[in-house]
């Protein structure tokens, strides 16, 4: 190999490891105020988990819906639906899968109640 085109691949090599490093280790990415519709599946799951939770110490549905609602526009009853299929597949508790099931019927119980027009 000629010695200009091994010095250019250590010089690359050499580079790609200090940026590499310099960006992982010295200066890694910092993320802070993001949204919570942004969160891994995991993390949803969890967040949904502390509504129903506060939704099963209070019993204000109205407050689980917004909190829910920061996870993006998709039907809160929806949502509840997809952390409790996760909680099933990655054996949550069994009163969390419990309290993610009450907060589901009760929001599709919401859904499905008749709108009373004022008089």
């Amino acid at each position: 190999m000629p010695p200009r085109l091994s010095r250019f691949l250590v010089g690359l090599i050499a580079g790609l490891l200090l940026g590499l490093g310099y960006a992982w280790l010295i200066q890694p990415v910092t993320y802070y105020d993001t949204a919570p519709d942004s969160l891994r599946q995991d993390f949803r799951t969890d967040y949904v988990l502390m509504a129903a939770q506060s939704y099963q110490a209070d019993g204000d549905l109205q407050a689980a819906i917004v909190r829910l609602a920061a996870l993006g526009p998709q039907d809160p009853a929806r949502i509840v639906e997809q952390a409790s299929a996760y909680a099933e597949a990655n054996d949550f508790a069994a009163a969390d899968r419990e309290a993610l099931r009450q907060l589901a019927d009760d929001l599709r119980a919401l859904a499905s109640a008749p709108e009373i027009a004022p008089p």
